[in-house]
């Protein structure tokens, strides 16, 4: 039978472990320690996950190669911070555009084509220069237009198999062009088999369709889209001037494609 006396101790003993549980918080280290025995591990994360670029990644590299695209040198660096208003920017990516693959015997088709114009009387430059090859931000490199909705179109001579294409409106400074629209097709009217590669057009103000791509800065990368191995003749971009004025302007087009 326990005495008085070990009864008090055993009372003492009790008071003085709830003291340093309340003081040191004890219980909040076990309410702790159940609560993440109790929540499930996080799951590893996907193997498989295309990474995110920016650009649409390439799933099947087998028997490609690398397209040998040459880009002109940089005016500015970095991304501009500030997008007017309004603006749907595709984020920015890290680090330089990954190389693009493509089959064997991919070429710049375009080069040295005469491209058509929706506008016959640049208000400077020639059209001649959209497929000349000259790249760099340079006076005398670029194609000026005028404003509202204008279209640029290269005839490939036959219906070939379009791999990429690359095109640059102007970078000698920070842009963004508005309702930028590119598409093929098997006929110069682009009324046959008519396909949308690319579409920023979030209004339809273009009058070709909501777009559901993002629109972007202007760098000396260019904007690379992927056809997927379309098979077309005709190649037409449209745009609708830009954040600096309502102008519209073509450095140079590059279409990557085999027979």
């Amino acid at each position: 039978m326990m005495t008085m006396t070990a009864f008090r101790r055993v009372t003492r003993t009790v008071a003085m472990i709830a003291f340093l549980a309340t003081t040191c918080g004890w219980s909040a280290g076990f309410a702790m320690t159940a609560r993440v025995q109790e929540e499930k591990p996080a799951e590893p994360a996907a193997q498989n996950e295309a990474p995110k670029t920016g650009e649409k990644a390439q799933a099947d590299t087998k028997g490609l190669k690398p397209i040998d695209l040459k880009l002109p040198r940089p005016q500015f660096k970095g991304t501009p911070k500030n997008a007017p208003p309004g603006t749907n920017l595709e984020p920015p990516r890290k680090g330089p555009r990954p190389a693009f693959l493509a089959p064997e015997g991919v070429t710049n088709v375009a080069r040295g084509k005469t491209p058509l114009p929706s506008d016959k009387d640049p208000i400077i430059g020639e059209t001649k220069f959209v497929t000349d090859g000259e790249k760099e931000a340079n006076e005398g490199t670029y194609v000026e237009y005028g404003p509202g909705v204008q279209w640029v179109q290269i005839d490939l001579g036959k219906p070939m198999s379009i791999y990429a294409i690359v095109f640059w409106h102007f970078h000698q400074s920070a842009r963004i062009y508005h309702d930028v629209v590119l598409q093929v097709a098997d006929d110069k009217d682009f009324v046959t088999n008519v396909r949308t590669l690319f579409n920023n057009d979030h209004d339809n103000s273009a009058g070709l369709g909501l777009g559901s791509d993002k629109e972007y800065w202007e760098t000396y990368e260019g904007k690379l889209v992927d056809a997927g191995g379309q098979k077309a003749r005709f190649v037409r971009l449209y745009s609708n001037g830009s954040i600096a004025d309502d102008q519209n302007h073509y450095v140079e087009v590059e279409v990557w494609a085999k027979e």
